[in-house]
This record gives C-alpha cells, sequence and structure tokens, in this order.
C-alpha cells in the first residue's frame, strides 16, 4: 500500500473517530470539512491531469486542492505576524526541497512502500514547521514547499530548454505535496503537546514560566 493511502487512511480514521479534533479547531476546519477535503483529494486523483502548456500540468487532487486549502487557511491566519512566517516558511522550504531534489536520487522506487519523493515530503514538512511554528503556517508551508520546489524546476527547464513535462501533483492523493502539509502540522501538533505537558500540562498551557512562577502569557504561537 502507498505511503500516501497509508497516510490518509490514518488521518481519515483519527478524524472518524474525533481524536484530531484539536488539530483541526487550531486550523479551522470541522470533522465534516476535513473529511469533505480528504473525499475530495481522493476523487480528484483520478481526474485527468489538466494541462496549463504543453510542458505543464497539475492534478485536482495532488495540487489544486491542497492549494485551495492553503490559500483558505492563510486568509483565515490569526494575525499579520503568521502570515508573514507562512509565507517565510514556504519559500525557504521550497528552496531546500529543490535543493534537495538535485542532490538525491529522482530514479525509480526503493520499494513498493518507499522511495525518495517521500523524502522530499518529510523535509518540505520538517522545515515548515521549524520555520512556520503555528499548525497552520507549518500545513501552509507544507504543501506550498512541493508546490514552489515544483515551479522553480519548471521555470530551469523553460529557461535553459531542457525536455520534461512538470505536473504539480501528480501522484494526487499520492503526492509530496499532501504527505509534506500533514506531516508538518504533526510535527507542530507532536512538539506543541509536549511543550504544554514540559510546562505544566493542560491547566498550565495558557501559562509561561517566568521569575520562578507561571503566569499568562499573550498568544502561544503553537496555538495559533
Amino acid at each position: 500500500m502507498p505511503v500516501g493511502l497509508i497516510v490518509l487512511v490514518i488521518v481519515t480514521g483519527l478524524i472518524f473517530f474525533g481524536l484530531a479534533h484539536r488539530v483541526l479547531d487550531r486550523l479551522r476546519l470541522s470533522d465534516g470539512m476535513a473529511l469533505a477535503i480528504i473525499v475530495a483529494i481522493i476523487a480528484g486523483t483520478f481526474v485527468p491531469d489538466i494541462p496549463i502548456t504543453n510542458r505543464i500540468a497539475v492534478n485536482i487532487g495532488g495540487a489544486v486542492i491542497p492549494l485551495a486549502l492553503a490559500v483558505y487557511l492563510f486568509i483565515k491566519a490569526g494575525t499579520t505576524r503568521e502570515k508573514v512566517r507562512a509565507v517565510v516558511a514556504s519559500i525557504v522550504a521550497g528552496a531546500v526541497v529543490y535543493g534537495a531534489s538535485k542532490v538525491m536520487p529522482a530514479g525509480p522506487e526503493e520499494s513498493q512502500f518507499m522511495n525518495y519523493y517521500y523524502l522530499y515530503a518529510i523535509i518540505g514538512g520538517a522545515i515548515a514547521y521549524l520555520m512556520g511554528r503555528s499548525r497552520r503556517s507549518a500545513f501552509i508551508a507544507g504543501i506550498m514547499a512541493i508546490i514552489l520546489s515544483d515551479l522553480v524546476q519548471a521555470a530551469v527547464n523553460w529557461y535553459t530548454g531542457l525536455p520534461g513535462k512538470t505536473v504539480f501533483g501528480g501522484a494526487g492523493a499520492f503526492d509530496a505535496t499532501v504527505i509534506s502539509g500533514i506531516f508538518a502540522v504533526v510535527l507542530a501538533e507532536v512538539v506543541g503537546e509536549t511543550r504544554e505537558k514540559l510546562q505544566g500540562g493542560t491547566a498550565k498551557k495558557d501559562m509561561e514560566f517566568q521569575d520562578g512562577r507561571f503566569t499568562e502569557k499573550v498568544g502561544d504561537e503553537n496555538d495559533e
């Protein structure tokens, strides 16, 4: 079973059993909206790629829907600071993924389970979290990292005259674009939960340790 499908099945199960409610709240998504998006991504995977030019095409499930979700979350971002972080994180993560694609093998799958393309998703998701910090910023940057990397490669191919066609989100629901965004927000949630526990658990999640005691925090970037 492909990695992308495994991830989507796990996410769907977490949503169905109400275990992802906290994360979805942070992303300003309801359970119904999240499930509808997953269904749309999977369904869009089987729609033929839409040609933009002779050398560029997009997949609805792998690129169009994730990009639309990223734009929605960007609009819903609570502060200008968070929006700036999302933009900066997207650019940095995209640059790192593009650089990785130049030094890592890009050939056939290593096995039926994992290939190097998913490593780009992991790299993109990790950088997206480190730079984005909040759940929304990390998710946006995780998606945009892969899209921007593909965009740069398409521009390089066009400028240098290299042959080849760039298909954004070409693997659909199994594409690195989807996996990168999910991985980034999972990192943000796990690290955020760990920080809360180290600061005293849920009873003190809105407090910060200062001058030998817990005081009320003014905004928690990981709760945005």
